[in-house]
């Protein structure tokens, strides 16, 4: 096994599933989907359809329990509301501060399990889909260049220099990301992305907003909604 991909079942780790997929070939890559407590399984799900449309190895982890203490918006026991803004919009209650979305340290908890995990099935790579979108103005703090750069020096370190961290669109935007996706056929009518669990994406979240503006900037309409 070649590469391990951190994957949600959303559009930046699916594209990221294609990409590791086209250079090492299916045989060579597994899929790892964590359970965190999120208010819906709708990821999960859509995660081991794409899973099985790449005909990858497919594993879970439940970390749930970690993030028991915390009331982000997004967790399961949370008394908050889930944001119907951008990001931007909320950034701006927040005076710089992470946005209500923002599990504590999600990805330092993932990428450390994901790299066990690699290192027990002999892989040399992690891939994950960070964005500089979500990077940008400290919304979600753990999807910088600077956490990448330090992730991966542990990760390196920490592995006997066995593993690495690869976050092939950290300095890019979404739009740039949905683009290097339709390149490569990416089945996103199969992602999901919606913060909320319901049949259809609500479409106001900020993922929701995300999503509709990445698609949009390609000149494309997005498949989850009906398009082509």
């Amino acid at each position: 096994m070649k590469a391990l991909v951190l994957f949600s079942g959303g559009v930046d780790s699916t594209t990221c599933l294609g990409m590791a997929v086209a250079q090492y070939g299916a045989e060579e890559v597994m899929a790892l989907s964590i359970y965190y407590g999120q208010k819906h399984q709708k990821e999960i799900e859509a995660a081991e359809k794409i899973a099985a449309y790449y005909h990858v190895l497919w594993e879970q982890l439940d970390l749930a329990q970690i993030f028991a203490g915390s009331n982000c918006s997004l967790l399961r026991g949370s008394t908050e509301e889930i944001p119907k803004e951008t990001y931007a919009e909320q950034l701006r209650h927040t005076s710089g501060s992470p946005v209500s979305t923002y599990v504590p340290f999600r990805n330092g908890l993932f990428l450390s399990s994901a790299a066990s995990i690699a290192l027990s099935h002999g892989c040399e790579v992690i891939y994950y889909g960070a964005h500089s979108d979500d990077a940008a103005g400290n919304a979600y703090p753990d999807c910088s260049s600077a956490f990448h750069q330090a992730m991966d020096t542990a990760i390196y370190v920490g592995s006997g220099q066995q593993l690495h961290l690869e976050a092939p669109f950290v300095q890019w935007t979404k739009a740039e990301v949905v683009r290097k996706g339709l390149e490569l056929g990416v089945p996103y009518a199969l992602t999901w992305s919606c913060y909320e669990g319901g049949e259809t994406p609500c479409g106001v979240c900020g993922t929701c907003r995300d999503r509709a503006t990445a698609f949009a900037a390609n000149g494309v309409s997005d498949p989850v909604l009906g398009g082509e």
